[in-house]
């Protein structure tokens, strides 16, 4: 009877293992050995892949409903809000424009979190080593129909960018209001988790 329980228990927790090593940041890479603009701007990148993966690594069914007043977002729609800007911070450097609207509505929360890691991983990628020059050539372009506007890539670090590092503080803050904080043990200035 107790071998009847334990083999799929192993299965879950290796399935569970293997989950989590198949989506990045579960640490920062090493740093580039030079700044240029391409490498400043993946950093950025990177260390928004390392708070999210750790703001929603073990987030409960109760954590995704959480929202902290009646009019605010639930972690779920937070989580569709960060996925939609990683689609833009990879449409970018690709050229290609972010059309809108768009329902994520559809995609379980497993879903969101890998397809955001993923997403910040190429776009990190894809700016890399490049000079400012070509930083300077990337466009942030929203299409609607047939109309297109373009903005300049500026508006992705203080737009975008910045917005996914906002409301990924929101799901740490929010998962702590409701019993489940992150790990403590993230080290988001090393951008190391030490095993305990």
């Amino acid at each position: 009877m107790i071998r009847l329980i334990i083999v799929p228990l192993l299965f879950v927790i290796s399935t569970l293992q293997s989950q989590t090593m198949d989506v990045p940041y579960h640490q920062i890479p090493d740093y580039p050995k030079d700044y240029t603009t391409g490498n400043v701007v993946a950093r950025m990148i990177d260390g928004l892949g390392y708070r999210f993966y750790w703001a929603t690594e073990g987030l409960t069914t109760s954590d995704l409903t959480y929202k902290p007043s009646e009019n605010g977002r639930t972690m779920l729609e937070t989580l569709q809000h960060i996925y939609g800007m990683s689609e833009m911070i990879l449409e970018s450097p690709k050229g290609e424009p972010s059309i809108r609207p768009k329902d994520f509505s559809n995609y379980s929360f497993e879903e969101l979190r890998t397809k955001t890691l993923h997403n910040l991983h190429a776009a990190s990628n894809l700016v890399k080593g490049k000079t400012a020059d070509e930083v300077s050539s990337f466009k942030v372009t929203f299409q609607r129909g047939e109309k297109q506007t373009d903005f300049p890539y500026w508006n992705m670090l203080n737009g975008m960018l910045s917005d996914c590092i906002y409301h990924t503080g929101q799901l740490v803050l929010m998962r702590r209001a409701n019993g489940n904080p992150q790990n403590p043990n993230v080290n988001v200035f090393m951008g190391k988790t030490r095993e305990n």
